[in-house]
């Protein structure tokens, strides 16, 4: 199964649209405008719910039989597509996540092209995945100077680093893996993206205490 199957979003704020994926009427045409819009859209995702609860036989047997999807390397990232998410106080680097590119799999995989920018300008281009259930993360393809891909061979999930300065985590913990779950649709990850993080994720902490 290719990306083109799985449930992408069209730009927000910078880039309007519809998505080709499971998009939520009162988001609006052209995206997410405010932070308030990207609130609401996010409330009703949490309203549609997670689906049955699981138990944990059910889960450590999708585990034992999961396998991934086939994936496909998705278009070049253009600036105006680009979302930035903040990371901390840990790096002077500015990160974006391309909004068109943004999908979840059936296998349960979040996969998006992410920005690194420096201080300088330069920029770091990849086509990243992240199994949210078992923390990890893959990264399928680096950008080069000529604005096409290199696909990384031999590609292997590494666990997401827990340091101050992780983007992996922050894009895990505060964006598209709320509890170690992914998130429902690729809408749900662009409007938390534009609304600074994922309401789900802070309820679940809260819940938690964690």
């Amino acid at each position: 199964m290719s990306l083109g199957a799985e449930q992408h979003a069209q730009p927000g704020p910078a880039a309007g649209g519809k998505g080709a994926g499971r998009w939520f009427p009162t988001c609006g045409k052209g995206g997410v405008r405010k932070r308030a819009s990207a609130a609401a859209c996010l409330a009703l995702v949490a309203c549609a719910g997670p689906g049955p609860i699981q138990s944990d036989w059910q889960l450590a047997q999708q585990e034992k039989n999961w396998h991934e999807e086939h994936v496909t390397l998705p278009p070049y990232p253009k600036r105006g597509n680009l979302v930035e998410f903040n990371v901390g106080p840990g790096t002077d680097f500015r990160f974006f996540v391309d909004s068109t590119s943004l999908s979840v799999a059936p296998d349960g995989v979040v996969r998006y092209v992410l920005v690194a920018r420096s201080p300088q300008g330069a920029e770091n281009v990849s086509f990243e995945g992240l199994h949210c259930r078992n923390g990890e993360y893959k990264v399928y393809a680096t950008g080069r100077g000529d604005r096409s891909w290199v696909e990384a061979h031999g590609a292997r999930w590494r666990p997401v680093e827990q340091g101050a300065a992780s983007w992996h985590r922050t894009l895990a913990n505060d964006f598209f893996c709320p509890g170690k779950s992914p998130i429902l649709s690729a809408a749900e990850g662009v409007a938390a993206l534009n609304g600074g993080g994922n309401p789900r994720a802070d309820t679940l902490r809260n819940q938690t205490g964690g």
